[in-house]
């Protein structure tokens, strides 16, 4: 269903805060007032902050998600076969971060706001929605890292695979204090992508490294 005009410049003005200030730091009365309506617009058009928050994610995640499969897809598909390996597939997940970031303005800052709030402890409501919506896009994605992962239980998976996300969480969240630091240290400002491709390599060797449970070897 397409969404009004008053829908898109309350879900516009929203991002534009989110981005800038976070989810939970922006309120309701920053919005209304950045779109120009009264609390009873948002609620009519989304119910709520919650809502409104919800209404973002979907606008942010769906494209994400979509575009992953059809990565994913595409390279099933291909005549080379065999297991596709971690570096590829993080290749992946960094593609269509940048292609998301390149097709929308506020797109890599509310992403990363928005998988903040996912983490912290009050916002099981939201985790829940967004992983039952998404859950069956994203497991084929986790499951491919785990054939190309060395063997181990599902508590450890798990935790390498909190450990990866929030690296990249980390480093977008950050990219702006990140590239000052750079520009004083090296004289040079940091670029997104080569960022995230440096990324890869890290998040690769920690998915691969020995799991924990394994015995180190006596010398």
């Amino acid at each position: 269903m397409r969404q009004s005009l008053t829908a898109k410049k309350i879900l516009s003005s929203a991002e534009a805060l989110f981005a800038e200030q976070g989810f939970a730091e922006t309120t309701m009365r920053e919005i209304t007032s950045a779109a120009k309506v009264n609390l009873a617009a948002v609620n009519y058009h989304f119910g709520s902050k919650k809502g409104l928050i919800a209404a973002v994610a979907e606008k942010y995640i769906a494209p994400l998600m979509s575009d992953l499969e059809v990565l994913l897809i595409e390279r099933q598909a291909d005549e080379k076969g065999g297991i596709i390996t971690s570096e590829e597939l993080l290749e992946m997940l960094m593609r269509t971060l940048l292609k998301l970031g390149k097709a929308r303005q506020f797109a890599l800052p509310v992403f990363m706001r928005l998988l903040e709030l996912i983490y912290m402890k009050n916002q099981e409501e939201l985790r829940d929605a967004i992983l039952s919506r998404y859950r069956g896009s994203f497991a084929v994605f986790t499951e491919l890292l785990r054939k190309d992962s060395p063997v181990m239980t599902d508590e450890e998976f798990f935790w390498r695979l909190h450990f990866l996300m929030g690296t990249i969480i980390f480093t977008l969240s950050n990219f702006q204090t990140l590239v000052a630091i750079e520009m004083r240290e090296y004289e040079r400002a940091a670029e997104i992508e080569l960022t995230l491709h440096r990324m890869i390599p890290v998040l690769v060797a920690g998915l691969q490294a020995r799991p924990e449970h394994t015995p180190f070897t006596r010398l």
